[in-house]
């Protein structure tokens, strides 16, 4: 690990961490209250992705709905508007929308090989923007002169590692340049994740083995074709079961680095509460 003690980390005149979980369980928590005490740069992986490596397909989606509406279509022609997203650190909707859902076309759903078309994308983007993360370490400090650094990574970054493997690239890629943190959830947790998810689903991103293996679990169990498919209730389906795909995948992750509660987290008040809580992990 990039600290080998707590007294390592008390001592280290430049911190350096990555914190992991699902969504939910106080990554924004932490990297808000990190980042507001002006000594730590924010790395946002879902921002990045968003920004750099998504923006382009984004947009052209955005266009090639206005180019279905003749007044819009007459514009965007003749250069009279300019179709962007307005992404920030608080809104990574226009990502969300652009995954979409699977399903019946009338219900809002894309065709499950334009879906899965998208989720790569997607996981080629979130592959590309962690690898970004030494590149952003050294230029936080750098070019702005930030002490700290810390990397807000999506909850679906334990679908693109083999943790268990030693050799793992990205794995050893990131616990070179940052201390990984796992924010871990109880049953609890679990359950109010579920909870807020049911009662507003949001398109998520999944290993492509994993998705497909679901997708023909819903439609034996419904026995209903694609364009039947809800859209909504096919993601509501998959939520419950994406949870326990990923808590082995995190709990691989976690000899990489160090392991926090969410509840150690929701009590985080200010940074020398979280240099306190690294320290205790250490």
């Amino acid at each position: 690990m990039l600290y080998s003690s707590a007294a390592d980390w008390r001592a280290a005149p430049r911190k350096s961490v990555l914190v992991y979980g699902m969504s939910g369980l106080g990554k924004t928590h932490m990297s808000n209250l990190l980042r507001a005490s002006g000594d730590w740069f924010h790395y946002s992986i879902d921002y990045r992705i968003g920004t750099r490596y998504m923006g382009e397909y984004i947009t052209d989606n955005a266009k090639a709905e206005a180019m279905k509406v003749p007044f819009l279509r007459d514009l965007l022609m003749s250069d009279s508007i300019y179709i962007g997203s307005n992404i920030t650190f608080d809104n990574l909707a226009p990502v969300a929308t652009y995954l979409g859902k699977p399903g019946n076309p009338a219900k809002g759903g894309l065709p499950m090989d334009e879906y899965a078309r998208r989720q790569e994308q997607f996981r080629q983007a979130e592959i590309s923007a962690l690898y970004d993360t030494a590149h952003f370490a050294e230029r936080a400090e750098a070019l702005y002169g930030y002490p700290h650094f810390i990397c807000d990574s999506g909850g679906s970054i334990c679908e693109w590692v083999e943790a268990a493997d030693d050799e793992d690239a990205l794995m050893r890629d990131l616990s070179a340049h940052c201390l990984l943190i796992w924010i871990k959830g109880d049953a609890a947790h679990t359950q109010e994740l579920v909870r807020r998810f049911d009662r507003a689903p949001k398109p998520m991103a999944y290993q492509p083995a994993f998705l497909m293996q679901v997708w023909q679990e819903y439609l034996n169990e419904n026995k209903c074709i694609e364009t039947d498919v809800d859209p909504d209730d096919f993601i509501r389906f998959t939520y419950a079961r994406a949870l326990a795909h990923r808590q082995p995948r995190y709990e691989a992750m976690s000899r990489w680095g160090v392991t926090v509660t969410a509840d150690q987290v929701a009590a985080l008040k200010t940074p020398q509460d979280f240099d306190d809580l690294i320290a205790s992990c250490l």
